[in-house]
């Protein structure tokens, strides 16, 4: 017997359709899905996991938080733990009587560490058995059927490098959660978690958000004027875009007084090509989601779910160029099904020659990612739409023409005050048909020539504000991610998701919270080199090089657990400070602002009662002020800084974690409820 080994069991059932003909029949064994088929008189089995099925651990005595020093976690032996002992089970069984096993997880450091678990699990049963390895960048039949006939073997630098990375998370992880969870008393479901990623990405939202507090805003004068040219109306600024001072501001529009009209002086035009964008590796990808109102880790979730029902292909790369032996017309061909899309296949179809284009980043194990099968689209619900139909969009883009627009600019005179106006349309539209997501609307400029006279009907002085750099959006800082190599094209999206999850960030733009950041600061402060983006970049390449059989995992591991020791030393000599910083920032985080109460001066703050362990908003100023509001049980409270104007509660944010956060006031009879109620009422 032959047994397959895939990563999820929605890809074991696609995969077993396409090998059996569509003859695979399902049973099950220990509750798990198996998938038997026989061809040429071969009996084949086909097993799903659900991913990681071992998890590296400490052995038990490391357990309990309290009596063991984190420390000593540096230095202890790792073990395997098994996650998904249904799974071990039925995959043991089958290997039992199997003469060859197939790996066919994905292609990429998790995926060759599960298989290479998987392996050794099966020789735990039967030592003699013969592993061959299967590598495909989509599962869908033609790449299906190529990769199986053209077996590899698994790839141990690759598992190798993959090991390491979570031995070294997990040292790092541990150890220094441990650390400032018992040292902010921050045990239990209320923990502190701390990475060697996470950290310095926190740092990163942390010190955008310090430049925004140290920015001093600085106010500005604009000069704009309403002009009009054969009944049409049109708005033009003054030449000095931003006047500092307001006396000068003023003495301009004193010389307009009276002014009726203005004199063209110039008109000009240029002609600008802008070229397709390159192929979507996982960076781009999820930065344009996030553009589009999906978040990294719901569109990294989305597109996988593509992937393994064969719409897309594999959507952790960082590949730009399509390969040679990637056949796009032939795609084109298969989109023209789509009755959504399809008439963009058919128009690209009728190119001469298709010249994709290409990124700066090349790389052999996947192909950029790219449609791989048409969906009906009642297959999909509206999120896999929007990102299927993202891919697909892409896809056409980077073979479709430049596009051609055209930038114009008037130039008038009233009474010596220089103004102009700009504009921009496009002339072809070439790729930006097909990818309406860059497409900026048109901004027209009136039909004028030189010479014109055009009326003057106002003239108005806007005061403006300097505004500080902006905050973070998800698709931001995976690009920044990116930039300073902080984490992989398969893990930066966990970690801003895990950012939120921890409760030291919230809402997009991302914001940290007080407890983040008072742990940033800490860091920072403290030990600043897990707080700083080199040190965990080095670590990567270091990963990188045990991939590529350059370095030994043993020795990387080795060198990392010296770096975490004398980054404990420092902790350790600091310990009473961080632990008074960081429990400073959560007790700031549990205020929720003023007490409504007349005279009282207290703070409404989030207190759990002694019995029921129920949360609500009490007054800091009990027993003298009884003012208390019920809370939502269930997910992050974030304090918005702002009151509701009816009943003078503070505002709050509550994110589950599940759908979108809402936001509320804290008096259940405030009138904002009753009006939402009755909207309610009336849309059922």
């Amino acid at each position: 017997m032959k047994l397959i080994v895939t990563e999820k069991n929605i890809s074991a059932e696609k995969i077993a359709k396409i090998l059996s003909g569509g003859k695979a029949k399902t049973e099950k064994i220990y509750t798990v899905p198996v998938y038997r088929y026989t061809v040429r008189g071969k009996e084949t089995a086909v097993i799903g996991l659900k991913g990681n099925i071992l998890q590296v651990d400490f052995p038990s005595e490391y357990s309990n938080w309290q009596s063991v020093a984190p420390e000593s976690l540096i230095d202890a032996d790792i073990i395997k733990v098994p996650m998904q002992k249904q799974i071990i089970k039925a995959m043991q069984k089958l290997a039992k009587d199997a003469g060859d096993v197939i790996i066919a997880t994905d292609f990429d450091r998790e995926g060759e560490v599960i298989g290479l678990d998987a392996v050794n699990l099966i020789k735990e049963v039967n030592p003699k058995v013969k592993v061959k390895r299967a590598r495909f960048s989509a599962i869908t039949k033609q790449e299906i059927e190529k990769s199986f006939s053209e077996l590899d073997e698994l790839y141990l630098n690759l598992a190798n490098a993959g090991r390491a990375r979570q031995d070294i998370d997990l040292i790092w992880g541990a150890t220094l959660t441990r650390f400032i969870s018992l040292a902010s008393l921050r045990l239990g479901r209320q923990f502190l978690g701390v990475g060697r990623v996470q950290s310095p990405t926190l740092a990163l939202i942390v010190q955008r958000e310090k430049e925004r507090d140290a920015f001093v805003i600085e106010p500005y004068w604009q000069i704009k004027a309403e002009f009009e040219h054969d009944k049409e109306a049109f708005l033009a600024s003054h030449k000095t875009e931003k006047f500092w001072d307001k006396a000068a501001a003023q003495a301009v529009m004193d010389r307009l007084k009276g002014a009726k009209s203005g004199t063209v002086t110039t008109v000009s035009s240029t002609q600008r090509e802008t070229a397709p964008p390159a192929p979507f590796n996982t960076t781009a990808f999820l930065t344009t989601a996030a553009s589009v109102g999906l978040s990294t880790a719901n569109s990294m979730r989305i597109a996988e779910g593509l992937y393994m029902r064969g719409f897309i292909s594999y959507p952790r790369v960082d590949n730009t160029v399509y390969p040679p032996s990637l056949n796009l017309r032939e795609l084109l061909e298969m989109l023209e099904e789509s009755p959504q899309l399809g008439k963009l296949a058919t128009e690209l179809l009728k190119q001469k020659e298709l010249k994709p284009t290409r990124g700066k980043k090349f790389a052999t194990d996947h192909p950029p990612i790219h449609p791989t099968g048409v969906p009906v689209k009642d297959q999909l619900d509206a999120q896999e739409w929007k990102v299927y139909e993202l891919v697909v969009r892409r896809f056409y883009a980077t073979l479709a023409p430049v596009s051609i627009s055209e930038s114009m600019r008037i130039d008038i005179d009233a009474n010596g005050e220089p103004f102009f106006v700009r504009g921009s349309r496009v002339l072809e539209a070439g790729w930006l048909k097909y990818y309406h997501y860059s497409r900026k609307k048109d901004e027209e400029v009136p039909a004028v020539k030189e010479g014109d006279t055009v009326a003057l009907n106002d003239t108005v002085l806007e005061e403006k504000e300097t505004q500080p750099p902006a905050r973070y959006s998800q698709g931001k800082l995976i690009q920044k991610m990116e930039d300073l190599g902080l984490g992989t094209k398969a893990t930066r999206h966990e970690i801003i998701k895990n950012l939120y999850d921890r409760g030291y960030v919230h809402s997009d733009p991302i914001q940290p919270t007080e407890t983040g950041m008072a742990v940033a600061d800490a860091l920072l402060k403290y030990a600043e080199r897990i707080a700083r983006p080199e040190m965990t970049s080095d670590l990567e390449d270091d990963m990188d090089a045990i991939a590529k059989g350059e370095t030994d995992k043993g020795e990387v591991i080795d060198r990392s657990r010296k770096m975490l020791a004398d980054i404990m030393v420092a902790l350790n000599s600091k310990k009473e400070e961080l632990s008074a910083e960081i429990r400073a920032g959560i007790r700031e985080d549990k205020i929720l602002g003023p007490c409504p109460r007349p005279d009282c001066g207290g703070q409404l703050k989030i207190i759990r009662a002694k019995k029921s362990r129920k949360r609500f908003a009490g007054c800091s100023n009990y027993p003298e002020c009884d003012r208390s509001y019920p809370l939502p049980q269930f997910g992050e409270i974030v304090a918005l800084g702002d009151t509701c104007a009816p009943c003078g509660t503070p505002k709050i944010k509550v994110m589950s974690g599940k759908g979108r956060p809402w936001t509320l006031c804290l008096d259940p009879q405030c009138e904002t409820k009753e009006k939402k109620e009755k909207v309610a009422a009336v849309a059922e």
